[in-house]
């Protein structure tokens, strides 16, 4: 296999029974696969402390990742704001606990539901992005001409990403969490009655400091993960056009199940060390 670090000229995908002929054969592939991933994941965080900086790059993709997902984690905050007060508030009249329900938005909300749905419209959105994007530069041999030149691909294309995805997402869940309670709030006040001091003191009371640092380190978890994969993607990209679309998938794929997975490691960690 090939390291991404040297990507050769563009060549048919061989079949997969010829590359693995074994399940032995099958795990190394994809133990070779991760620890190349884990190296283009090093490099590009260390290229973060070490010039040359590029800058303009940079402000470009947190333009791209950040400016541009606003309006899609705008609206979709909203709606996951209004669908929980909505799913809950039957359930608080029954007890005669509507005051509650800031409670549960603001913490559902802070907690759990705006920094993954805001990770995975990211990835939708810019992952899939990403990985098209390098892949259409591989195939072109952009890469191959950006190495002859002198310049580092990794420096150059994959750490700007890296950070400005790093960046920009903990500001998009804010805004997510915001919106959310914004919507939760109209549906609570026009459904339950609540007024805007009775849910909004309940909401802003229930979140302590542990819950804040949840819904905000897990996006930067996430930020680096989503980056990393479609990075990863798509400067491997094999066998032409067909293959930057099987790569944009990949990206999309494997960023959002690593997404969950990382959100329960992180979450039982976070909850350990809180106290929750």
């Amino acid at each position: 296999m090939t390291s991404i670090l040297n990507v050769p000229e563009e060549s048919p995908e061989e079949p997969v029974a010829s590359r693995l002929n074994s399940p032995t054969d099958f795990f190394k592939d994809k133990l070779l696969s991760f620890q190349e991933y884990v190296y283009l994941t090093a490099r590009a965080i260390a290229n973060i402390f070490t010039p040359p900086f590029y800058v303009s790059d940079l402000l470009a993709q947190m333009d791209q990742i950040g400016v541009g997902s606003v309006p899609i984690v705008t609206l979709t905050g909203f709606f996951i704001g209004v669908v929980m007060v909505l799913q809950t508030s039957s359930q608080f009249e029954r007890f005669g606990e509507t005051a509650l329900t800031g409670d549960a938005v603001a913490l559902a909300l802070v907690r759990e539901l705006g920094p993954v749905i805001a990770a995975l419209l990211v990835t939708g959105r810019n992952g899939s992005a990403i990985a098209s994007e390098l892949g259409s530069m591989v195939v072109t041999e952009q890469i191959d001409a950006m190495r002859a030149l002198g310049t580092d691909p990794i420096r150059k294309l994959v750490t700007p990403r890296v950070l400005a995805s790093i960046l920009m997402l903990p500001l998009l869940t804010a805004v997510s969490d915001f919106v959310g309670l914004v919507g939760g709030f109209i549906v609570a006040h026009f459904t339950l009655q609540l007024g805007a001091v009775q849910f909004w003191s309940r909401a802003i009371d229930a979140l302590a400091f542990g819950d804040l640092v949840q819904g905000m380190v897990k996006p930067l978890l996430y930020g680096l993960i989503l980056s990393t994969v479609a990075c990863y993607q798509g400067l491997n990209v094999r066998g032409g056009t067909q293959g930057v679309g099987r790569a944009t998938t990949s990206a999309t794929v494997i960023a959002s199940v690593a997404i969950i997975m990382s959100d329960a490691v992180i979450s039982r960690l976070l909850l350990f060390i809180f106290q929750k």
